[in-house]
């Protein structure tokens, strides 16, 4: 499954802490994405993830869970993404919660399933650089920085730059996505249709697709086809 993430150019993002409908979520499922991925920055609690994981799993596409927080984390996924916010100012959200975490649970934790995901939070008006008190505004070639670290020098398999909700700056995008070598650039954040979202593949090798589904369903549908022509 590790492996996969190198191919991937499309995922959708559900939120456990919002709702969508068992027709919207068969819809997502069956659309061809390359993974759905559960996530969010507040919200997130076991119930919740557990009754997302319980529903997703009637189909067979791949779910992974970007671990927020350690209280939601739940069995059954195929993997676990580990964000390590690389532009915070608070050591917590770059090793700390980490650390603690592999301190308490070690042994329960399925190192192999792990992936380590450097973020980097460029809209300083989010609810995630609220929380993890990020520095969100970088230039270009500050992001591209950070960029090289995760990449260069810590060996991540994804770099994801976050918008979270706003179309991103696109030519800062594309200039960390030539910074990079082996990590794969994940990009989010204001991708609500077919055109947005071939702007964002441009720029990077995977968009990851959230807010739209609870805006448009059916836009944020056409933006699988638009990355994929095989799904057109």
């Amino acid at each position: 499954m590790k492996q996969t993430i190198s191919s991937w150019r499309h995922v959708f993002k559900i939120d456990p802490d919002r709702i969508l409908d068992d027709a919207a979520l068969e819809a997502v499922c069956l659309s061809g994405t390359d993974a759905v991925m559960v996530g969010g920055s507040s919200g997130v609690t076991y119930d919740n993830t557990v009754e997302l994981l319980s529903r997703v799993r009637q189909f067979e596409v791949p779910c992974v869970l970007e671990v927020s927080t350690l209280e939601a984390v739940v069995p059954g996924f195929d993997l676990y993404v580990i964000p390590m916010v690389l532009n915070t100012k608070h050591p917590d959200w770059l090793i700390g919660h980490h650390a603690r975490a592999a301190h308490k649970y070690s042994y329960l934790i399925p190192w192999e399933q792990l992936i380590p995901e450097g973020y980097i939070i460029l809209n300083p008006d989010c609810t995630a650089a609220a929380i993890s008190e990020a520095n969100a505004a970088l230039t270009e070639s500050e992001a591209a920085a950070y960029a090289e670290i995760a990449d260069k020098l810590l060996h991540l398999p994804i770099v994801y730059l976050e918008y979270s909700g706003r179309l991103g700056d696109l030519e800062l995008v594309s200039a960390v996505h030539r910074s990079l070598g082996e990590s794969r650039l994940f990009y989010g954040g204001g991708i609500q249709d077919a055109g947005t979202a071939r702007l964002a593949a441009a720029a990077c090798d995977t968009i990851v697709v959230g807010n739209a589904l609870y805006s448009d369903l059916e836009q944020a549908l056409s933006t699988v086809a638009a990355v994929k022509p095989e799904r057109a």
